[in-house]
């Protein structure tokens, strides 16, 4: 027993109650007195054997605490991560436009589209995305999302003008200043078009095709002479239906060879139409004589 100064037989008494109470456990808890400024220290409470300090988690690791199992905490309370928002749609069947022209010659460079550009979002367009959508392991939604946007994007260059425009609908050049007056078919070799002008009024335009280096579809002013409608060539023997015959044997026709390759192909120094119902109206509405301009 510990001495606290002049006991008195009650204080023992206490004492010993206390001890009977908590089995004899009781220790001198008074501590000392510091040597600074004379106050007590706090208490001291004994912790059992085995138990952790009260300011560390029985499943901290040894690190900050705050990487939990990605820095190999064992059992923290894990981050929730949040869903990634849905992809946002950007063009869909229906849809029309400039965009969609771009979309189509993407399409074309990786071989997942074959016809157009058109310029209007169709069921082979639909087809198409579907396609390579589903190769690369995305929901086959045939819409163009902004994850099938940029995904083909990575796989592609930026079409140019003559992609954009490969199977027709390329905006026709200016008319020609000979072209300005009168009943003119006005062909440009640049953007690749027939415009049917009279005077000065655009009736018609028509995306066509000319001749390769070999034989090039002659450029100038010339008179129609001469129409036939199921012209075929006895020199390339080959159908030439709807023939407007301009300069020697070279005329405004209708081709098969073009409506279905497109400009992978030429004509051997004709105007080539690739559209038969255009071209068929086209045929009905030019007369012997009417003024043909080929320019660049």
């Amino acid at each position: 027993m510990c001495s606290t100064g002049r006991g008195t037989g009650r204080a023992v008494a206490v004492f010993l109650a206390l001890a009977a109470l908590t089995g004899g456990a009781v220790g001198c808890t008074v501590q000392p007195v510091d040597a600074d400024d004379g106050r007590r220290s706090p208490i001291r409470i004994e912790r059992p054997s085995g138990t952790p300090p009260a300011d560390r988690s029985p499943d901290s690791g040894s690190g900050s605490g705050s990487d939990g199992e990605g820095k190999g905490g064992r059992g923290g309370a894990k981050t929730a991560v949040p869903p990634r928002p849905p992809a946002r749609v950007l063009w869909s069947p229906g849809d029309s436009g400039r965009d969609v022209r771009e979309l189509q010659a993407r399409l074309r460079q990786v071989a997942w589209l074959f016809d157009g550009p058109t310029g209007t979002y169709d069921d082979r367009t639909r087809e198409a995305v579907e396609g390579f959508q589903g190769k690369r392991g995305l929901p086959r939604t045939g819409r163009t999302d902004t994850v099938t946007w940029q995904r083909l994007l990575g796989m592609t260059h930026e079409p140019g003008t003559w992609e954009l425009y490969l199977m027709g609908g390329q905006p026709a050049a200016a008319p020609d200043v000979r072209c300005r007056t009168g009943r003119v078919l006005c062909i440009s070799k640049a953007t690749r078009t027939l415009r049917w002008m009279i005077d000065g009024r655009t009736v018609m335009t028509l995306p066509v095709r000319f001749g390769a280096d070999p034989t090039p579809t002659r450029d100038g002013v010339f008179q129609v002479y001469w129409k036939s409608r199921d012209h075929w060539s006895t020199l390339y023997d080959s159908p030439m239906p709807y023939a407007m015959f301009f300069s020697g044997g070279q005329a405004v026709h209708f081709s098969a060879d073009f409506a279905a390759r497109g400009y992978a192909g030429s004509s051997h120094g004709c105007v080539n139409v690739r559209d038969e119902a255009a071209i068929a109206r086209l045929y009905g509405q030019v007369r012997n004589g009417d003024k043909v301009v080929v320019h660049g």
